[in-house]
């Protein structure tokens, strides 16, 4: 027999909440660019020091960043895991202008 009481968890009436699909799929997406197909993920921050492969500069502890991996290479997607970098978020961004 179902209870009397109302769900506490989403207030009769109330608004739905739609997904966040970045925050469900742990912020890794896949794109299509000029190089090649890639999975891009943000990271929030990190407690080891990168270089960017762009700018040849650190991507310091506590960064929020980008890890992409390439996954059309030979070998198949595991081998482009094996190749991720450590990207600072504006150096992917214009990376099909640095070369």
């Amino acid at each position: 027999m179902p209870s009397n009481r109302r769900s506490s968890k989403r207030p009769y009436a109330a608004d739905h909440v739609p997904l966040d699909v970045d925050r469900a799929t742990g912020g890794r997406r896949s794109e299509s660019a000029a190089d090649g197909e890639w999975v891009v993920q943000r990271i929030r921050s990190s407690d080891k020091t990168y270089v960017c492969p762009a700018c040849r500069q650190e991507v310091t502890p506590g960064t929020a960043h980008v890890v992409a991996w390439k996954t059309d290479v030979l070998g198949g997607p595991e081998a482009g895991l094996d190749g991720r970098r450590h990207w600072h978020s504006s150096c992917w961004q214009r990376r099909a202008n640095l070369r």
